[in-house]
């Protein structure tokens, strides 16, 4: 099996792009990473396409194909991927494989979702399909809702506070107001949003214990990347981002069968495998994007993935330890609770960020000082299906 390195990473703001097309934001990510990559009219093998719901909110299938004409990158083989929020790390998965394998040199992996032109209550509904369609989608249930659910069971259990809960979402808030790629950027103020009378205008309850702020925001966007073998990539201008290891794993469909409802096993055993895979500690780690599409997961899984011990993340975020300049800085992009979740396009947004952190071109307000390696966390389901990648840069 060949080392893979990512040569190329794009992005474009997320938010609400009502002047875009679902096609045309996944062609803008995708030209913005093959001119990263430096390939010029050089075409790639193949293209893996990230998307969850262009079919339910778009009535369109079959994108991968249509995006491979649209750019001109005919006869690249073409595919699309599908895995709830965790669509785009899957995507780069099948991307990474097929390169290491040998069958493909160059491959373009995208993801985008357009679900900003539909209601928030369909968009709801949209991602609630994820849920099991016979024990939790025909009683109604959410994401926020589930979300809910966990966090109050987590802080009967491991002690987590609002006050904790409220740290990651100030981070997150303010970190997104430094990044021009994110959907919300508004910074938040603790006296005037959370503590004052109008804070149950501001910041109404939404899912008992969370609040409209410890959710992500409902978005349009697309991000891209380019990945070809290590040794070609030591060829190319930029300095490459090895991908140095990756991990999968599932857990029951629903939370109710799980021996305990607050284990997330399946992002233990990805990370895990991820970090052997690179023969690293979570200890060697310099930054890490992880999937807070609630603030309760990025402390959830900051501790399972070994950055803290259980019951230590919450107030580890309330100290500043996964700040700018932190033991380990989580989410200096805002994370999806700030840069946004347009669902397909997260899992590969999360490794465009870390790139840029690893290749050291992020503005001083964003760029951890010397950043070597870089881990993401992208969520599947509630859980039940999670990707983890580590990543790693090669000095020339």
């Amino acid at each position: 099996m060949r080392d893979v390195a990512i040569i190329g990473a794009g992005m474009i703001p997320f938010g609400r792009r009502d002047e875009d097309t679902l096609m045309e934001m996944l062609a803008y990510a995708s030209l913005k990473a093959l001119d990263d990559a430096g390939l010029g009219d050089k075409s790639v093998d193949a293209v893996y396409l990230a998307n969850m719901g262009g079919g339910m909110l778009q009535h369109q299938s079959a994108i991968a194909s249509s995006l491979v004409d649209r750019l001109s990158l005919l006869p690249a083989a073409a595919d699309t991927v599908e895995n709830g929020p965790a669509s785009g790390a899957s995507a780069i998965k099948n991307g990474l494989l097929a390169v290491a394998s040998g069958y493909y040199d160059t491959v373009l992996v995208v993801g985008g979702e357009k679900m900003r032109e539909v209601t928030g209550w369909r968009a709801t509904d949209f991602v609630a399909t994820m849920t099991h369609p016979q024990a939790e989608y025909p009683y109604g249930i959410t994401l926020p809702g589930m979300a809910g659910m966990f966090t109050r069971l987590y802080m009967e259990k491991h002690g987590v506070t609002r006050e904790h809960l409220l740290a990651v979402s100030l981070k997150n808030q303010e970190m997104g107001t430094l990044n021009p790629y994110a959907h919300v950027e508004m910074a938040l103020d603790r006296e005037g949003v959370f503590d004052s009378p109008h804070a149950v205008v501001n910041n109404p309850v939404s899912a008992d214990p969370l609040h409209l702020y410890d959710l992500c925001p409902v978005s349009d966007g697309a991000a891209a990347i380019v990945i070809c073998p290590l040794e070609m990539a030591k060829k190319l201008s930029k300095p490459p981002v090895l991908i140095a290891g990756f991990g999968q794993a599932t857990d029951t469909h629903t939370l109710q069968e799980r021996d305990d409802p607050t284990d997330l096993k399946a992002v233990t055993l990805a990370a895990k495998q991820a970090l052997e895979m690179a023969k690293l500690k979570p200890s060697d780690i310099s930054v890490a994007e992880l999937h807070d599409a609630f603030t309760i997961l990025e402390i959830a899984e900051s501790e399972h993935v070994g950055f803290f011990k259980k019951g230590e993340g919450g107030k580890a975020a309330a100290a500043g330890k996964t700040r700018l300049g932190g033991q380990i800085p989580i989410n200096l992009s805002g994370g999806l609770k700030a840069r946004g979740h347009p669902v397909g396009a997260t899992g590969v947004a999360q490794v465009v960020d870390i790139v840029w952190q690893l290749r050291h071109e992020l503005p001083k307000t964003r760029q951890v000082k010397n950043a070597q390696t870089g881990l993401t966390v992208n969520f599947g389901g509630f859980g039940n299906n999670v990707l983890s990648f580590v990543l790693k840069r090669v000095e020339p």
